[in-house]
């Protein structure tokens, strides 16, 4: 039997929460999930959502400090597979995605505006799948489904990833790699090196921080099966979903995609905007 899930907060969507603390967490998931490959098992399942949807464009929601979408769009382009990712945020982190953009010009871009997934705009929303990665466990149940239906209004399809499941003991497969990131962060941040070390590598702030968030992110996703209810009424769609495996077998993820019945004949994408 699955665990309840537990609307907790985290530290790093905490608005109280000290701005470099929040950063240095972001920026220490972001390394793990790169050094980790712990996104890796979620790679063919979004290109067979995009063949499916007939598109090689992808507007990425939440895309925070775009971790997920930089290391999703190399380790794809690694396979084969030539996707542009649009990074898009309610609180776009142009200063981080700048450097990700000018050192993949051809596979990432961003928008500089605040954009609201249960409100997408049409011109970016237009012939792009509508991708999620490690986000949607933030949002309370009616807010989930809110944005999860948003994410599909006029879409080719949709794709949604975590990198936990719902045990208490999911985060733990990310341990040893998380530790190595989060200790590494004041070295290779770009600001606030000091300030990072304080909470690093002088006290237990950060780590405590994280290690809540992780346990806390864990007992927040939501199961393939909760997703399927959110869009069990909505005509036209093809729904899969799985898991992934990751942290040599110890770790698992989960993916969640969806392709409309009419998605190879979706209106091509407007040009991204900076």
């Amino acid at each position: 039997m699955a665990l309840p899930r537990l609307q907790l907060f985290e530290f790093n969507d905490a608005r109280w929460a000290p701005p470099v603390l929040r950063s240095t967490l972001v920026e220490a998931l972001s390394r793990a999930i790169r050094w980790g490959g712990l996104l890796d098992g979620a790679i063919e399942p979004l290109a067979r959502c995009l063949k499916a949807a007939g598109t090689s464009q992808v507007l990425d929601l939440c895309s925070g400090a775009g971790g997920p979408a930089s290391v999703l769009s190399e380790a794809m382009a690694q396979r084969g597979h030539d996707v542009h990712f649009l990074m898009s945020d309610l609180y776009p982190a142009v200063a981080a995605w700048e450097p990700l953009r000018a050192a993949n010009p051809s596979r990432l871009d961003f928008v500089s505006e605040p954009v609201d997934a249960t409100a997408i705009p049409a011109e970016l929303g237009a012939g792009r799948v509508r991708v999620m990665i490690n986000a949607l466990h933030h949002f309370p149940p009616p807010l989930a489904r809110e944005i999860v239906r948003g994410l599909c209004r006029d879409a080719p399809g949709v794709f949604i990833a975590e990198g936990l499941v719902r045990n208490p003991l999911s985060f733990a497969a990310m341990g040893p790699m998380g530790l190595a990131a989060l200790l590494a962060t004041p070295v290779l941040a770009n600001d606030r090196r000091v300030a990072r070390a304080l909470l690093t590598w002088f006290s237990p702030i950060a780590l405590g921080a994280s290690a809540w968030d992780g346990t806390v992110s864990a007992l927040r996703t939501y199961l393939p099966g909760e997703l399927h209810e959110m869009v069990a009424d909505l005509d036209g769609w093809t729904w899969t979903s799985g898991e992934f495996p990751h942290s040599g077998g110890v770790g698992a993820g989960t993916w969640f995609s969806g392709v409309r019945a009419s998605g190879a004949s979706a209106a091509r994408p407007a040009p991204g905007r900076d």
